[in-house]
């Protein structure tokens, strides 16, 4: 079925912490690209839709298979910035065979999706984009990965400010991660295993040398690079307090700290670390890396509009382009 539709991308929440950043950075992205702001608070809705220009606010009902949008108008997409369990929105998506983006749902709590995209393949694309930071972690650990021949081992640590939650769709998904499955998938000595108690602990420096106590986190980065890398030995962890920004008197920040090992091209073993840090938090980048997934959904960047399918953000989106993107949005890259 075709997905070349030219209505408005719909932005369920777009109102909210996240999803006003991801509409700013696709208005800033696109400026011509229709937008449509869809939440329960239509007020809300309406002031960011203000604000970006060239948008509309529109009141959904997640109650309703038609999500109480007109049945006279149609939509290019839907991006959803909120979790939502009765996945009515990927079924409005698939029944007008036009992509679908999620960026809440955890590794843990995959299935139902995937069994909806089994049963109708044919409809819509589907983009799993539950990365740390709608694969803001991702998308660079395998753009660095390129420098080596072979990776044998990639461990990332992501520090969130205590501050720095967002809104309440935000809380209610880390609530979610670390209270409802007390375990997290990782890859070691080659095999996928679920671990918790002391396994789920590592500590990693952040940019400033301090030492950080993380855990093992259920976002979907470690699936993600496992299967694009192959390594022996793959895992993600989280850490909040503090940021390195805030203890300088500075504004909360947030990194994310990629470390990889392995053998270079030229045949020696060889151990890259790269941080990532952005000044502003963590809503910046993740509304950047949502954007970043519905404009090559839609075909708008990195080749034509992708074909009906179930899609992770990495399988559709240039690595390097993507960390082009994160650079120029206010992203700090660092080798170290």
């Amino acid at each position: 079925m075709s997905t070349s539709r030219k209505g408005p991308v719909l932005l369920i929440g777009g109102s909210g912490v996240v999803g006003s950043q991801a509409a700013k950075a696709l208005r800033r992205l696109h400026p011509d690209l229709p937008i449509a702001i869809g939440g329960r608070d239509l007020g809300k809705a309406e002031a960011v839709a203000a604000e970006i220009g060239r948008a509309a606010a529109v009141a959904i009902d997640l109650e309703r298979a038609d999500l109480g949008l007109p049945a006279k108008e149609s939509y290019s997409a839907v991006s959803m910035f909120v979790k939502d369990e009765t996945l009515r929105p990927l079924r409005y998506a698939q029944a007008h065979g036009i992509p679908y983006v999620d960026i809440s749902t955890g590794a843990f709590d995959i299935g139902p999706e995937v069994a909806l995209y089994i049963r109708a393949p044919d409809r819509a694309p589907i983009l799993l984009g539950s990365g740390w930071l709608a694969g803001a972690a991702t998308l660079p650990a395998i753009h660095f990965a390129r420098e080596f021949r072979t990776v044998d081992s990639i461990a990332i640590g992501a520090i969130l400010d205590e501050e720095d939650m967002g809104g309440p769709a935000a809380y209610a998904d880390y609530e979610r991660y670390t209270t409802l499955v007390p375990n997290a998938l990782v890859r070691a000595g080659g095999k996928w295993l679920w671990i918790g108690g002391a396994d789920a602990v590592r500590r990693f420096k952040d940019s400033e040398g301090t030492d950080v106590e993380g855990r093992a986190y259920g976002a979907l980065d470690a699936i993600s690079l496992g299967a694009a890398l192959d390594a022996h030995s793959v895992r993600f962890d989280f850490a909040m307090g503090k940021s390195a920004g805030r203890r300088r008197g500075e504004p909360l920040s947030t990194e994310t700290i990629i470390e990889i090992e392995g053998v270079q091209k030229d045949g020696r073993r060889a151990r890259a670390r790269h941080e990532l840090i952005h000044p502003a938090g963590q809503a910046p980048v993740t509304g950047l890396g949502t954007a970043l997934a519905i404009e090559r959904l839609l075909g708008l960047a990195g080749g034509a509009a992708p074909a009906p399918g179930l899609y992770l953000p990495e399988v559709l989106i240039e690595p390097g382009y993507a960390v082009e993107r994160f650079a120029e949005f206010g992203t700090r890259i660092r080798k170290v």
